[in-house]
């Protein structure tokens, strides 16, 4: 199995909820050395993101989800919240808020929140299909 296997059931598992897998999964990603991962997993972000923000105009949207995804997931205390919130403005234009952002911490949170906003996003398996084909097709801009 390739990594761009692994990333696309990542994507899978995080939106049906399948938190055994995904976590086996990064750490098969973790051994694989996230090859294309980056780029895969900033894809979906930015796609997940504008998807979800590309109509809130009010920054305290972002700061509120950002405060309830922190709370709701194990270790989600240890993410800055001005890191992500800058990550999440980052991928709806302000990228200078992203130039300091190391990019292990990056991926960690995009990540955690990739999972919140997929959940959020209840997509039935067409439209997952969907959103994978369409990260697959922007991150391979990238690589």
């Amino acid at each position: 199995m390739g990594t761009r296997t692994e990333l696309s059931d990542l994507i899978r598992a995080m939106a049906r909820r399948d938190w055994g897998t995904a976590d086996r999964l990064i750490l098969e990603l973790d051994k694989l050395g996230w090859q294309g991962g980056p780029q895969v997993i900033g894809a979906a972000f930015a796609i997940a993101v504008n998807r979800r923000f590309e109509s809130v105009s009010d920054a305290r949207a972002i700061t509120r989800f950002v405060a309830e995804t922190r709370s709701q997931y194990e270790g989600g205390s240890q993410l800055s919240a001005l890191e992500t919130e800058g990550l999440i403005r980052a991928a709806l234009g302000e990228v200078e808020l992203a130039d300091t952002i190391k990019p292990d911490t990056a991926l960690t949170i995009q990540i955690t929140i990739i999972g919140a906003l997929l959940q959020d996003a209840n997509f039935t398996d067409p439209q997952l299909e969907e959103f994978i084909a369409e990260v697959e097709q922007a991150a391979a801009r990238f690589m």
